[in-house]
């Protein structure tokens, strides 16, 4: 299987559909935003610094998101296909990302963007709750993606939480700086011929079919 970058706005879905191909096909899954917040759980001086910008729905700088991702990558057992989740997103940190896989010399990658409307976004991102303990991520708002008990991940057994940065003003911040970033990025990857658009509104079922297709050629 290809390894498969995701371009995706904010509550397009990607954290849901990372962990389908997961379980159904082995990935490795790297979440940037699972990353972060690891740092900001520990409540160093960096960590403190990260929580504010991240609740103000701006992007991390990215000097610190390419040595993040760096040290991230050069830990991979490089046999094991992976998925990489909220990284780049920047073309500086596009161009940053060839350089470590070819240095890695990982080859054979994929590049799916998720397209989704602010205002459909919106209404999954007020509804979006995650597990503490696996980050699964599930949806309130979508029969296909609640829990099976009212807030209680169906895998740990645990109550699932709102993250902190889930409320409209700042989540309108994030997704208008995202699609700000975005456009010189899909530019970049189209012109290598490694990128495919899906509609993120679409079922599941569909989606993951579709990735599947892809990643298998």
């Amino acid at each position: 299987m290809r390894n498969i970058i995701f371009i995706a706005p904010p509550a397009a879905g990607k954290g849901t559909i990372s962990d389908l191909l997961v379980k159904s096909y082995n990935y490795e899954h790297i979440s940037t935003g699972d990353l972060l917040r690891e740092e900001i759980k520990k409540s160093s001086d960096l960590g403190k610094k990260l929580d504010e910008i991240i609740k103000q729905g701006k992007l991390v700088n990215d000097e610190f998101m390419i040595n993040l991702m760096e040290n991230k990558l050069n830990s991979l057992d490089t046999n094991k296909s992976f998925i990489l989740d909220g990284f780049p997103r920047t073309l500086e940190q596009a161009k940053k990302l060839d350089e470590m896989l070819v240095s890695n010399k990982v080859t054979n990658n994929l590049v799916v963007y998720l397209n989704i409307s602010l205002e459909e976004a919106l209404k999954r991102v007020m509804g979006r709750v995650i597990c503490p303990n696996c980050k699964r991520s599930y949806n309130l708002n979508n029969e296909e993606l609640k829990p099976k008990v009212d807030n209680i991940c169906d895998d740990c057994k645990v109550g699932l939480e709102h993250r902190s940065d889930d409320n409209e003003e700042t989540f309108k911040t994030r997704f208008q700086n995202y699609l700000e970033n975005t456009s010189p990025i899909l530019d970049y990857y189209k012109d290598k011929r490694i990128l495919i658009s899906i509609d993120a509104m679409d079922t599941l079922d569909n989606i993951i079919a579709e990735i599947k297709i892809e990643a298998e050629k």
